[in-house]
């Protein structure tokens, strides 16, 4: 099972790397479907490995920050909102989490959800070309939208998904490797946030060496996916996008 665990990371965070995705929004599902963790366990692994994936991805990214003509004040403004919703996201989880008392309900919860905004995402850039977009400059709205991500990353324990790229695309009319790098930093804030909360009130019952082989996964599939990232323009970054979903 561990050289699973570490073949999903890597998979997943190579996949995450080059589409902004974080590669949580694969790991969660896939660790569900298997049913030998409780969902407060997934989700903390999940996050960790999503936020293991940030890091390395940004410093491999960093240089390209002036390439793809990101504002870097509205991705901070996205940041400091992920960061306020990637605690609040944990709090909502724990405090749902005590009301049903039971697992396998949570775990419902979070894969209808998901499984709801991966659909409607999917006709979305389907048919972006004929929706208008927009190009949000007011940091207030910049912070409320790095909130809601935040929050919706936080509770369904997938690090950051699609719906990042996806209002990138219609609020600030983002290309997708400025969706993608953006989505990353997004990432980054929400799941630390999520981290230092779950050291706050107090680490679920986890596999440490489950946790240190994921990471190794997440690293190496971050690397090679960002060395495959940079060779790849917006048109195939945009349709590699579309075949994660699927």
């Amino acid at each position: 099972m561990y050289i699973v665990f570490f073949l999903i990371c890597l998979i997943a965070c190579f996949i995450g790397s080059i589409s902004g995705l974080s590669g949580g929004v694969i790991i969660k599902p896939v660790l569900d479907s298997f049913g030998i963790m409780s969902v407060s366990e997934i989700s903390f692994l999940s996050g960790c490995t999503a936020l293991t994936m940030a890091i390395v991805s940004l410093i491999r990214s960093r240089k390209r920050i002036k390439e793809f003509e990101l504002n870097l004040k509205i991705c901070i403004s996205l940041g400091i909102g992920a960061s306020i919703g990637g605690f609040l996201g944990k709090q909502i989880f724990e405090i749902i989490k005590n009301i049903l008392q039971n697992d396998n309900k949570i775990g419902l919860i979070q894969s209808i959800l998901l499984f709801i905004m991966n659909l409607f995402i999917y006709i979305y850039i389907k048919n972006k070309s004929r929706i208008k977009s927009y190009i949000v400059t007011k940091y207030s709205l910049c912070i409320l939208t790095g909130i809601f991500l935040g929050v919706v990353s936080s509770f369904l324990g997938i690090g950051g998904g699609p719906l990042n790229v996806a209002l990138l695309y219609i609020l600030f009319s983002m290309s997708p490797k400025q969706a993608t790098l953006s989505s990353i930093i997004i990432v980054f804030f929400s799941q630390s946030s999520s981290f230092l909360n779950s050291l706050i009130i107090g680490l679920p019952n986890f596999n440490y060496f489950a946790l240190l082989i994921m990471c190794i996964g997440a690293i190496i599939g971050a690397l090679v996916g960002s060395h495959f990232s940079k060779k790849m323009d917006n048109e195939k970054t945009e349709k590699f996008f579309i075949k994660v979903l699927i």
